[in-house]
């Protein structure tokens, strides 16, 4: 049985990402590891539906999640690119 479940944070963080165009710009790696470390920070929310969750959503419970999606996205984007920078590092170290 496969049940038709998702995690609304992860609807709304790909709409993000697509708003701001990053998947045209971005490599898919980067992305993908973008956002792992984005929702690992947020809290899970499952729906069923997603034609439900847009009719019965508050807009301002919307706009909190995104905020939170948003800090986060950011926390993400600076850890990433702390690490890149320090892989870099090393790297020129050992050559």
């Amino acid at each position: 049985m496969q049940l038709e479940i998702r995690n609304y944070y992860e609807v709304l963080l790909m709409e993000i990402l697509a708003d701001e165009g990053l998947f045209e710009e971005l490599p898919e790696d980067y992305i993908a590891d973008l956002s792992c470390v984005t929702l690992n920070q947020l809290p899970v929310r499952y729906v069923r539906h997603l034609v439900d969750t847009y009719f019965f959503e508050d807009f301002n419970e919307l706009q909190e999640m995104k905020a939170e999606i948003q800090a986060a996205l950011e926390k993400s984007r600076a850890f990433l690119k702390a690490n890149l920078h320090k892989k870099m590092q090393e790297q020129q170290e050992s050559e």
